[in-house]
């Protein structure tokens, strides 16, 4: 047989694995954006402009100066006081993949030099749920603002109550309540971010509350879930009902804000409710 009949043999070529984690795939239009793009847009697909959601720590460095934060309460942690199944295991395990102890972190800082008591929700940490130690934390971080003479800024993304502390989560939203009421009674304003997503009890609690809603575009706001709601009115929802959009047009949030320009708008909003170098609001008007 001729040579040329014969088949060639190829020396084997090592395939190179492409490493996981490099590329993101946007939930909205399904493109595929390059992991390091994604996070110099601050988590913004550059395709479609849909805010991917953003944990505790990256929505601290996002809103405040850089080295001016505070941490309060820090070593404030959970327990299991019903003993409620899995629950011990699910929340050591949230304390292991974050290095954090909790679903809120709270303090103080400066938002472009302005500043103010801030407390923000992850909801990486068991879905950004509030138990008794982020009830607790969120209504120091208001009680400390009155002391202290400050503003506050909240940032929500969060299921909703922790179901696994039974009637404990659900004391939390009056403990709120109340310490949001004593930031009104003593003049201070209170801009509340609404982010993706703000539902059931903290919706129903303090991040409703504020002098000013901000909201990120496309987040999903509300108390129950869609489906709930219509299967108990039996009706069918708008379309885009519980988006930030929806809500805007609605006369429940104040703003839509971008990403990229909050950190700006917050503080215009901090500044122009200053009254003689003192941030304060007339909550009687």
């Amino acid at each position: 047989m001729l040579n040329w009949l014969r088949r060639p043999k190829y020396e084997s070529v090592e395939r190179r694995d492409i490493p996981a984690g490099l590329w993101a795939k946007c939930p909205r239009c399904a493109q595929l954006v390059y992991r390091k793009e994604l996070e110099r847009n601050l988590k913004v697909c550059p395709k479609c402009g849909y805010h991917h959601r953003l944990s505790g720590p990256e929505r601290l460095r996002l809103l405040v100066d850089e080295g001016t934060f505070e941490e309060w309460d820090a070593e404030l942690a959970s327990v299991d006081p019903l003993g409620f199944p899995e629950y011990a295991d699910r929340y050591r395990q949230a304390v292991q993949r974050t290095g954090r102890r909790e679903a809120v972190l709270t303090g103080r800082g400066r938002i472009e030099g302005v500043e103010a008591a801030v407390a923000v929700l992850d909801f990486e940490f068991l879905g950004g749920s509030m138990g008794s130690v982020v009830g607790e934390k969120v209504a120091r971080t208001f009680e400390r603002a009155v002391e202290l003479r400050l503003p506050v800024v909240t940032c929500s993304a969060s299921g909703g109550a922790r179901m696994q502390e039974g009637v404990l989560s659900l004391m939390q939203l009056a403990k709120t309540v109340a310490s949001v009421g004593r930031l009104h009674a003593a003049g201070l304003p209170f801009v509340s971010v609404l982010c993706d997503p703000t539902t059931g009890g903290v919706t129903a609690s303090f991040a409703m509350l504020g002098d000013v809603h901000v909201a990120e575009p496309g987040a999903l706001i509300g108390f129950a879930g869609a489906r709930v709601i219509e299967q108990t009115i039996r009706q069918k929802l708008p379309e885009g009902f519980q988006t930030a959009e929806f809500l805007l047009r609605c006369g429940l949030v104040d703003l839509i804000v971008p990403r990229s320009e909050l950190k700006s708008t917050v503080a215009r909003l901090l500044r122009l409710m200053s009254v003689g170098g003192e941030v304060t609001v007339d909550h009687r008007a």
